[in-house]
């Protein structure tokens, strides 16, 4: 599956790693509850001997390798999401299978864990064949507020890192690849909520009223030209609205509607506006039918910006040690649309978010889905690469 040799870690930590990914699998918790496995990783970094683990954001811990070699005392940190999803697993064939009802590792997480422990546990018994220092989070609440990668910026947790490096599992590149690009390689995501206020009437005296329903109709046209008219068409903005509630019987005016969506943008500068577009559109709908708006929003993740410099060193390490023909810098369909809180590590310290390729017959579903799955035989290979790629970071 991948030409990596296997050289940078030991028997026992190649154990280590699959038995946390199973182990994670088969006990997955959600954002913010991640309690077991805050303490599986602290016993399973403490066994090998790395102690000192500290913990941040509640269920999040975090461990520094300091190197004892000589050369430039360089920081880098890894980052390994830990949370799952709350969706009904639904493939009977892996024997880790998720044992709590409605909670599965779908989107690789604990892939990403096991990947981010195995680097920091080759890190501790290579500390002589480095300089500098590796910071290794294993970071709760990626999927859901408040979120894990918003406290690692405001403790301060990045202050003086020359560069982080995330990874996630991407389900339509091949297995045994890897893909990275330079320049916004995901969308943030902003979410606000919406309130439009009328006057209630009888239904056969409209002009009494201020009709909600009509407000909500014409916010929803009018939005979506701030993306096709104001927008630049690589961009990719997108605005959703995801939930709208109003109306109390088919004869009255109806005197409110509540909206929820989420903002998009792949650009950090245009966040900002697209935020300010939404809610002048809003309140302007209102103000043209007699009636109020009321808005409020709340920014989620930045956008993953990958550092180019670092992107092209990845780019050489994987042809040197994965062979020809084993990287990939395409776009594809699912990629760009999604965000991930990694972004706020990037807009700190330049950083690389790269793929790794789970494709292959058996493992063919998309991420957040019930069948998703991703073979074991990755998770090494992977790791390697991490290693490899963390050292060259501390070492030039």
């Amino acid at each position: 599956m991948n030409a990596i040799a296997n050289n940078l870690l030991s028997d026992a930590e190649q154990g280590a790693i699959i038995e946390m990914r199973h182990a994670m699998h088969r006990e997955p918790e959600l954002s913010n509850n991640e309690w077991k496995t805050q303490q599986r990783l602290r016993e399973t970094l403490e066994r090998f001997g790395l102690t000192g683990a500290k913990t941040f954001h509640k269920t999040g811990l975090y461990v520094d390798i300091e190197g004892l070699a000589h050369g430039p005392r360089r920081a880098v940190a890894v980052r390994g999401d830990i949370d799952a999803l709350p969706i009904q697993e639904t493939r009977e064939d892996l024997p880790y299978r998720s044992q709590v009802p409605g909670v599965m590792h779908a989107c690789g997480h604990d892939m990403h864990t096991s990947i981010a422990l195995g680097t920091a546990l080759a890190f501790h018994r290579m500390r002589e064949r480095f300089s500098g220092k590796l910071r290794v989070f294993f970071q709760p609440a990626e999927e859901a507020e408040p979120l894990g990668g918003r406290s690692v910026v405001e403790e301060g947790l990045l202050t003086g890192f020359d560069g982080a490096v995330g990874f996630h599992v991407k389900t339509d590149l091949p297995a045994g690849m890897y893909g990275a690009r330079a320049g916004a390689v995901t969308k943030s995501a902003d979410q606000f909520a919406l309130k439009l206020i009328g006057i209630m009437a009888h239904g056969a005296r409209p002009h009494a009223g201020v009709d909600a329903i009509a407000m909500a109709g014409a916010f929803i046209n009018e939005v979506q030209k701030v993306v096709s008219r104001e927008m630049p068409f690589d961009d990719g903005a997108i605005i959703t609205i995801g939930t709208i509630a109003g109306g109390e019987a088919t004869n009255i005016i109806c005197p409110s509607v509540t909206m929820t969506g989420t903002i998009r943008t792949s650009s950090a500068e245009r966040r900002t506006l697209l935020v300010q577009r939404v809610r002048e559109i809003a309140e302007g709908v209102a103000a043209m039918h007699r009636g109020k708006a009321e808005f409020s929003h709340r920014f989620g993740e930045p956008p993953v910006i990958n550092d180019a410099v670092m992107v092209e060193r990845f780019r050489r390490l994987v042809i040197e040690t994965a062979g020809d023909g084993k990287f990939s810098d395409k776009k594809s369909p699912t990629a760009g649309g999604g965000a991930d809180d990694f972004g706020f590590y990037s807009a700190c310290v330049p950083s690389i978010y790269f793929w790794f390729g789970s494709q292959e017959p058996g493992n063919e579903s998309g991420v957040h889905t019930p069948t998703f799955g991703a073979s074991d035989d990755l998770l090494v290979p992977t790791t390697e690469l991490t290693v490899r790629f963390c050292l060259e970071m501390l070492n030039s």
